[in-house]
């Protein structure tokens, strides 16, 4: 299968919204610069966290960060990186962590693809890649952020036998992304029956994006595949 990333296209859309307001604004300036994760090559993700975690999770794309908030509450041994590149989403999320206090999460708001690389090898228990922009268009779909490529990338990050989620409501984009997965030789699909990827992961936290696309009729499929040991 030939390599469909593109490092020259960025895989999300639009940065900002609406204007934020001056509390967001706050939490942008201050919350958002101590948590990003620094730059440059990265020795240990788990040093990154103010107090000892058991592993570390990545989610690309959090959105509103209903799941990602979820998943950090359920496991505070967990530390968690999240990625979102909208501005007014990431003021959001920040104004629940400072919030509630929690503390297992740093944040990255630019391209993933570009962050990945810097990661050490192995350090990633576990990704989660929910509703991406499908790019529906075929001019666009070089911009959709499974390729061949961020697969290798995945693998590379992940330990031996972490696992990759992907969900999404768009039947095509499922289908990609299935095609890149059982072409890779990093990666087994681990789902059996159609029940497997038809029912929500464990835990799951229904997103506001996801109750509008169940709601005019779209049918979210949940892909589940593990590391194969290197």
């Amino acid at each position: 299968m030939t390599n469909d990333f593109d490092p020259d296209r960025a895989f999300f859309g639009r940065r900002k919204g609406k204007a934020l307001r001056d509390g967001q604004s706050m939490m942008i300036d201050s919350v958002l610069p101590r948590l990003r994760l620094p730059e440059g090559e990265i020795a240990d993700l788990t040093a990154l966290f103010p107090q000892p975690v058991e592993a570390v999770r990545l989610e690309i794309g959090f959105g509103g960060g209903e799941h990602l908030l979820s998943r950090m509450r359920e496991s505070p041994l967990i530390g968690f990186i999240g990625v979102e590149p909208f501005i007014n989403g990431m003021a959001k999320f920040l104004a629940v962590i400072e919030r509630e206090g929690l503390t297992n999460i740093r944040i990255w708001d630019g391209d993933a693809a570009l962050m990945l690389p810097r990661l050490p090898a192995g350090s990633l228990d576990a990704i989660d890649l929910l509703y991406p922009d499908p790019w529906p268009k075929r001019r666009q779909r070089k911009r959709r952020f499974v390729s061949d490529r961020t697969l290798a990338l995945f693998a590379r990050a992940l330990r031996d036998g972490g696992r990759f989620r992907f969900a999404s409501d768009i039947d095509d984009y499922v289908g990609w992304t299935l095609a890149r997965l059982a072409s890779s030789r990093d990666f087994d699909w681990t789902d059996a029956r159609a029940d497997d990827w038809r029912q929500p992961y464990p835990g799951w936290i229904r997103t506001r994006y996801e109750a509008k696309a169940i709601a005019a009729g779209r049918v979210p499929s949940y892909l589940t595949a593990v590391r194969r040991a290197s």
